[in-house]
C-alpha cells in the first residue's frame, strides 16, 4: 500500500465554519488518501461555536482545529496542495495567492451558516445543512477515480461537484 496522499485546501474568508467543517470531513472520508487543510483570506482567529458543536455531534475531533490565514499555505515550507476549493463566494472572488505546484481548483460555494439570524434552532439547522452539503460533495470527491481522469475531465468533475445540491431531506 502506498503512502501517497492528496493535499486539499479549503478556503473561506473567515476560516471559522465552512472551511473548517470541510477540512474535518475530508480527513475522515478520505483517510489514507487525502489530507485536508483549511484557511481564510481574513481569518476570524476563532472557530464558530456552532461549527464546533456540529462537528462534535458527528464525532469529529476538534482539539487541534484553528482559524488560520491562507498565507500559511503559500510559503516555501508549506505542504504542496493538489487541490484548492473555495467554499464561500467572497473567497472565490478574491485574488488568491499563487499556490506552489499548480493545484486543481474549483468553487464549491455553500451558504454561510454563521450569517443566519434567528433562533438557536434555526442557526443550528443552517450549520447542519452546511455540514450535510459539504459531506455530500466531499463524498463525491473522494470517490472519483483520480488516477484515471485526465486534467480536463477531472476539472469538469470538480466543477460538477460544486454545482451539486444537498440531498439531505431534513
Amino acid at each position: 500500500m502506498s503512502d501517497f496522499h492528496y493535499n486539499v485546501l479549503f478556503l473561506c474568508t473567515g476560516n471559522s465554519a465552512r472551511s473548517i467543517i470541510a477540512e474535518c470531513l475530508l480527513n475522515r472520508l478520505g483517510v489514507g488518501h487525502f489530507h485536508g487543510f483549511s484557511a481564510g483570506s481574513h481569518p476570524k482567529g476563532e472557530i464558530h461555536p456552532l461549527a464546533l458543536e456540529i462537528l462534535k455531534r458527528n464525532n469529529h475531533l476538534t482539539e487541534n482545529l484553528r482559524s488560520k490565514d491562507w498565507a500559511e499555505f503559500s510559503t516555501p515550507d508549506a505542504p504542496t496542495m493538489d487541490f484548492v476549493f473555495t467554499v464561500c463566494d467572497r473567497a472565490a472572488a478574491e485574488m488568491c495567492p499563487v499556490w506552489p505546484g499548480q493545484p486543481m481548483t474549483a468553487h464549491w460555494g455553500i451558504e454561510d451558516p454563521a450569517a443566519v439570524v434567528g433562533s438557536e434552532v434555526e442557526q443550528m439547522m443552517a450549520f447542519r445543512h452546511a455540514f450535510r452539503a459539504l459531506e455530500n460533495r466531499i463524498a463525491l470527491f473522494v470517490s472519483l477515480p483520480l488516477q484515471s481522469l485526465d486534467r480536463l475531465k477531472l476539472q469538469q468533475q470538480l466543477d460538477a461537484i460544486g454545482q451539486s445540491r444537498n440531498t439531505d431531506p431534513a
